[in-house]
């Protein structure tokens, strides 16, 4: 269903829509994303508001307390007006328990973004370090969503911006064709994932990852990868490390391994 991840001093900035720039802290893991850190959300307005005690909210409650997962679950409950839908995807390196934890977590953070930050909203994205998970009462399945994203990078900068930028760019492009090399009828129901590293500048080591969520056609994932990574200059000129989050697809590079490489 979904992904995510965190870097090292990372800085968020929020570019959801016509928002204004926001800019904040994470502090860094000593170790290989041991955590399951939250990252970023949205409260999705446009899919209006429930009421408190209402079937939706019972169906809401239902169907995340009621769902185990592995790696990814598309789940419906209910029946119209009040069909709740929702998908988790985990990172690509995050399975079995790990990822079955990310469901947990993400489910008493959604409760308390709902209740505090956009009270009864029937729609919300949740960002986590190894899942991300989605809610609403419309389905959203074969839709590419890229308004919902957010960048994250690394505050040091390389000695030399213009090639680094460079080599970033083609290594991620090389995972995107990777993880998308089965051509335009591959099903959605296909993991969109592919991590990788390249030695450069001599000694140093770039590591990477791109991945979609298991909602979208291969042709677009291509294409939600394509557009992400075209954003480099925006989000992660020169910098150690850096990636851009949205609702259907994400990247993240650093100069240290970041992933779980143990299944």
């Amino acid at each position: 269903m979904f992904s995510s991840s965190v870097s090292e001093r990372s800085v968020l900035v929020s570019i959801l829509a016509v928002v204004a720039i926001q800019l904040f802290f994470i502090r860094s893991v000593t170790s290989v994303n041991e955590t399951n850190a939250y990252l970023y959300h949205k409260c999705l307005e446009k899919d209006g508001k429930y009421k408190s005690k209402s079937l939706y909210e019972k169906n809401l409650n239902s169907l995340i307390s009621n769902t185990s997962v592995k790696d990814y679950i598309y789940g419906v409950y209910g029946h119209r007006p009040d069909t709740v839908y929702m998908v988790i995807q985990c990172r690509g390196d995050s399975y079995g328990s790990k990822c079955d934890t990310c469901l947990s977590t993400a489910y008493s953070e959604v409760n308390i973004f709902i209740i505090n930050l956009c009270p009864m909203n029937k729609g919300a994205i949740v960002w986590f370090d190894r899942c991300l998970l989605r809610i609403s009462p419309t389905t959203f399945i074969n839709e590419m969503d890229l308004k919902n994203k957010f960048y994250m990078y690394n505050k040091k900068k390389v000695r030399d911006p213009a090639l680094f930028n460079t080599k970033i760019k083609t290594f991620l492009t090389k995972l995107t064709m990777e993880a998308t090399r089965r051509g335009l009828e591959r099903s959605p129901a296909q993991e969109y994932y592919k991590p990788g590293d390249i030695k450069v500048d001599g000694k140093m080591k770039l590591y990477g990852m791109v991945q979609c969520t298991r909602l979208i056609w291969n042709s677009d994932c291509k294409k939600c990868l394509d557009t992400i990574i075209g954003e480099l200059p925006n989000c992660c000129d020169g910098k150690e490390g850096g990636r851009v989050v949205s609702g259907s697809c994400n990247f993240r590079y650093e100069i240290y391994p970041f992933l779980d490489i143990q299944r």
